[in-house]
């Protein structure tokens, strides 16, 4: 095993091991209760579902983002009940791009866990693998949430994946060290369509990198070799820990953040909020094209 991916036929063979935890994490921007619906169709023997809303993003007040950041001790005790534990090592799985494991992923790291690992291709690669599926569950329920030593372990340490705020951002716009990636897609980012947030444009001197971009045709990642080049020819000399991503609300962003850990790249950082917070404010600067 990799220590950022794992494919189909590795986790097959591994899966007997009852040291491994593994979440499923489809979703729909659009159809929010559509990954629910897909899990108990069918999912991986012994996986629990995370939910993109409920689970992996914090309550929204309008000026915080679509996604906000979860409470950390609130999730550490989900994912407690939901038998993760210290010393399991986590696999991550969404329908085939790794859009929402890449947030799963970024998540757990940010909570301090360093044994997790996407399914590379998500469920489609299992199912392309005749990998079993699993129609039944025993999901826990919130209410049965008890403290978990790896919430001591974050209180004691401080949170573990480094993260840039709206304010911070602002007052840095015009340092030229800071280089903003943005996730979307192009017509998105160029301010020409936009389905999700009020307000249409980009983070004045961002630039493009859609997170398709960072996939196989068959939804598998790139090599990091491959991966490596084309993100050290797109940042120039600029070191990784100068990189803040973003995109609309905090979720593809991780998925250009994981692309370039697994090249090689450490240290970026993700900007939470990402364009839905920072468009929520009137005041901010707002490019187009």
């Amino acid at each position: 095993m990799g220590d950022y991916l794992i494919d189909a036929g590795h986790l097959k063979a591994a899966l007997p091991d009852q040291h491994w935890a593994v979440f499923d994490v489809r979703h729909n921007l659009t159809d929010p209760q559509e990954g629910y619906r897909q899990f108990l169709a069918g999912h991986i023997p012994g996986a629990q579902f995370l939910h993109q809303d409920s689970d992996l993003a914090g309550a929204c007040n309008g000026t915080n983002g679509r996604h906000p950041l979860p409470d950390p001790d609130v999730l550490n005790s989900r994912l407690h009940v939901l038998g993760l534990t210290p010393g399991k090592r986590i696999v991550v799985y969404d329908a085939e791009t790794s859009v929402f494991a890449a947030r799963a992923w970024w998540l757990l790291r940010w909570l301090g866990y360093q044994d997790v690992v996407i399914l590379d291709g998500g469920w489609r690669a299992w199912c392309d693998a005749d990998g079993a599926q699993e129609t039944t569950t025993d999901l826990a329920t919130i209410a049965d949430n008890k403290p978990s030593p790896a919430v001591d372990k974050h209180r004691a340490k401080g949170l573990h994946m480094p993260i840039a705020t709206a304010s911070e951002l602002e007052a840095d716009l015009a340092d030229p060290a800071l280089t903003l990636i943005d996730a979307r897609d192009p017509v998105r980012y160029r301010g020409e369509q936009e389905p999700l947030d009020p307000v249409a444009g980009h983070v004045p001197g961002a630039i493009n990198r859609p997170a398709p971009d960072n996939l196989q045709a068959d939804g598998h990642f790139k090599s990091p070799e491959a991966l490596r080049q084309a993100y050290t020819a797109l940042l120039e000399q600029t070191g990784p820990e100068q990189v803040v991503h973003y995109c609309g609300s905090g979720i593809t962003a991780c998925h250009n953040l994981f692309a370039m850990e697994l090249a090689g790249l450490h240290g970026s950082r993700l900007f939470p909020g990402s364009w839905s917070q920072w468009c929520s404010d009137p005041g901010r600067p707002i490019a187009m094209g």
